[in-house]
This record gives structure tokens, C-alpha cells and sequence, in this order.
């Protein structure tokens, strides 16, 4: 018999999160007092299993995000996570009939696109999504970088001080809603968000490792910036020299100010040898601001955030755009939730109204081909080469290039 798929109830949350661990190959161990303090943040209608024999097979899980777009609003999304299936019960289809239950009741919620972070490249494509936000990883050669080693701190009259995850749940929250309108692709980080991620809460069995914080302040006291840093002992060299990896969890910054600093600051670190960036924009300030830029050393770039849009009208409204125009899109949806021909009119100014229309198509494109062009992020003309969009109307491609490309890349700083 095939699994049952249906949300799943509360005495059933901590063998769906084993089934979750065991899919992301983790110890395959949920403690009675982890599943409780799991359960009051789960919406349970919107958390889905696959069981046979009253085992978990499969897991799902949604909740809305808010997701920043070109011009700095957040539009309501629907996020996917913990989406895992046993090795027992691959390719039986328990992905598709979890997902397109979720996506439709998604729409009906009114969430205007569907997020996600793709495990694996060719599994989402297929149902809409495209990816729209990438990472870069640098490698710094701290030696290399040609900084000033007597470097003690800014000169601009700001200042570096070290943090608690007490003090960060305080200032964070705030210093994070002043980042996140200015980078499409950013998402919201509730109070939950900052109890996990200063070990004030626990979502797993494994202890939590406190890691190093680091605030700048400008020179009137405002919080300008926050970096969160770990260090990775790697002994000493054949030289007698501490040879120290720093890994940057996460950075943001407010200010270039505050951004050359913190950089500054994580490459001025007694015994750091190497600095490790984390995932990052790709265009990232970091590797201009070194003296030498080619002491930080490209070690990933890959595809992060995916999009899918639910409501063409509502999405491609709720973002600005730096040029005008008029544009007719033609767009394809596998599961037949969102496809349609839309006329997207785009004013001067940015401002934009879209609505269905009878007009012959300018473009034509699948589903995740908008998404991927949602956040500005993608390339009309580059999708056109990879035979993902279609000039219907000659020459109308490097208009709508044009169109909807944003002045800076799209970038999601947390994983969810």
C-alpha cells in the first residue's frame, strides 16, 4: 500500500523529527524534551509526513516568511523546509503529493511566492521554483591581504567591542530590520530566529557551541554592524607559527563603514592565518576592500534561495524596477496555480501594476524562469540562451533585461 500522506498530529512530532534527522543523514535521536520544545513552533496544519506501518517516512514542513524584494518591500511568502524522504521510500512520488498540497494552500492563504533552499539542484524545477539568490564563499590569505598588522581599530572615530548572545538578542533584532530593506532576497528573523542562533534555545541533541561576537558602533554610539565568528585551531605551522582558521557565520552591516571595518577587524585576529566568509552576496564588497584582492580566493558559488511564484499580478507589483516599460509575459506553470499572459506596465519612478490580459505575448517562459528573474538577481538574455525564456515580439529582450534587473544582487544571509 502506498504511505499515507496528512499532517501530522503532536503525539506524532518526534518520530516525524527522526524521520527529519535520519533524511539529513543526522543521529537518528529525538529526546522526549527536544520534540516538546519544538512543538509550540510548528503549525501543525502545515506540517506534513508520510507514515506506513506507523513509521515516518517522509517529511514537510511550511510557514510564512516575509521576503524583501527590488525597492525594499517584504512581500508575504510561503517557506519550505525540513523536506526530507527516507532512503526506503525514494522515487515513490511522497515529495509531489506533500508539495502540491502545501503550494495550493499557500495561494489560498494569499502568500504571493513559495521559498526555499535546495538541497539538491535538479528536484525543484519541476514544480516552478527557479533560483534567484546566489552565494560566494572566499578563502582570505590574511598574510596577503596587505592590511596594516598594526591595525587597532577604526579610524573613524567608531569603535569594535566584543558581545554576549544576551546583548545580541537585544541590539540584533533592531540592527537586522534596518539591513534587511536594502538586500532583495533577505527574509524576516522572528524572536525564535535569535534564541537559536545565540544558543538561548536548543533545536537539536547536539550541545551548542558559543560562538565570538563582534558589534561596531559609529562614532555617535549607534550599532552599525554585527559579525558572529568561530575559530578553528589548526595547531602551528613547521615554523612555530599558530596557523588559526577564523570562519565568519554571519556579517551584516549598515554602513561601509561599519562593513570595512568588521573585515578588518576578522583579519586583524591574533593567530588567524586564514579567513573563512561564509556564504555571501556575490557581490560582496569584501574582496575590493583588501589592498590585494586576490588574497581572497573563490572556494564556492553556488545557487541558495529559490522562488516560486503563486500570484504573477500580486508578485511582480509588490517590487519597483529602475526602468520603464511595458511588457506582455506568457508564463508556464507545471502545476496550473499561477500560469497565465500578464501585461506588466512599469512607470517611471519604479511603480508597477500588472494584470491578466488577451495580448499577444512579448515573452514566453516557464514558471521558475520568473522565478529566478523575481529578485532582479537573473538575466532575460542570458534565460533566452538557455532556451529558458522566449522573444515572442523581436528585439523586446533587452528591454525587459533591462527591466527587471536590480542595481544590486539578490542575497539570502540565513539558511532555513
Amino acid at each position: 500500500m502506498s504511505p499515507d500522506v496528512r499532517p501530522v498530529t503532536e503525539p506524532e512530532i518526534a518520530d516525524w523529527l527522526r524521520a527529519c534527522r535520519t533524511g539529513f543523514l543526522q543521529p537518528p535521536v529525538v529526546s522526549e524534551e527536544l520534540a516538546a520544545d519544538r512543538l509550540p513552533h510548528f503549525d501543525l496544519p502545515r506540517v506534513q509526513g508520510a507514515f506506513e506501518a506507523g513509521r515516518c517516512v517522509a517529511t514537510y514542513r511550511s510557514y510564512t516568511q516575509q521576503l524583501t524584494v527590488p525597492g525594499g518591500a517584504a512581500v508575504p511568502a510561503n517557506a519550505i523546509s525540513n523536506v526530507t524522504v527516507s532512503p526506503t521510500h525514494r522515487r515513490r512520488g511522497l515529495l509531489t503529493r506533500m508539495i502540491t498540497v502545501d503550494l495550493a494552500a499557500a495561494k489560498e492563504r494569499g502568500e504571493i511566492v513559495s521559498t526555499l533552499i535546495a538541497a539538491e539542484f535538479p528536484i525543484y524545477g519541476r514544480y516552478g521554483f527557479g533560483p534567484a539568490a546566489w552565494f560566494t564563499e572566499w578563502s582570505v590569505d590574511v598574510a596577503r591581504t596587505g592590511l596594516d598588522p598594526r591595525w587597532s581599530g577604526p579610524g573613524d572615530g567608531g569603535r569594535i567591542d566584543l558581545a554576549d548572545g544576551e546583548e545580541v538578542r537585544k541590539f540584533g533584532p533592531e540592527l537586522y530590520d534596518r539591513f534587511r530593506p536594502g538586500r532583495a532576497g533577505a527574509t524576516d528573523r522572528d524572536e525564535r530566529w535569535w534564541q537559536v542562533n545565540t544558543g538561548a534555545a536548543q533545536v537539536g541533541p547536539e550541545p551548542w557551541k558559543e560562538p565570538f561576537y563582534a558589534v561596531y558602533r559609529s562614532a555617535a554610539g549607534e550599532v552599525e554592524g554585527l559579525v558572529v565568528y568561530r575559530a578553528e585551531d589548526s595547531g602551528w605551522s613547521d615554523a612555530g607559527q599558530p596557523d588559526t582558521v577564523l570562519e565568519v557565520e554571519k556579517l551584516i552591516a549598515v554602513s561601509p563603514a561599519a562593513e570595512r571595518a568588521l573585515w578588518h577587524f576578522v583579519c586583524s585576529v591574533d593567530w588567524v592565518t586564514t579567513v573563512r566568509t561564509g556564504r555571501r552576496a556575490p557581490d560582496d564588497l569584501l574582496p575590493l576592500l583588501l589592498p590585494d584582492p586576490r588574497a581572497a580566493r573563490t572556494v564556492t558559488c553556488a545557487d541558495f534561495l529559490w522562488v516560486r511564484v503563486l500570484d504573477v499580478a500580486r508578485a511582480l507589483e509588490a517590487r519597483t524596477y529602475d526602468t520603464p516599460g511595458t511588457l506582455v509575459l506568457d508564463v508556464h506553470d507545471p502545476l496550473g496555480l499561477a500560469g497565465g499572459r500578464f501585461r506588466l506596465e512599469v512607470a517611471p519612478g519604479g511603480a508597477a501594476r500588472c494584470s491578466p490580459t488577451g495580448l499577444p505575448a512579448d515573452l514566453s517562459m516557464d514558471l521558475g524562469a520568473l522565478g529566478s528573474l523575481y529578485l532582479g538577481d537573473e538575466s532575460v538574455l542570458r534565460l533566452m540562451a538557455l532556451g529558458r525564456v522566449t522573444e515572442v515580439r523581436a528585439d523586446v529582450a533587452a528591454l525587459a533585461d533591462a527591466v527587471f534587473r536590480a542595481r544590486r544582487r539578490a542575497w539570502c544571509p540565513d539558511m532555513f
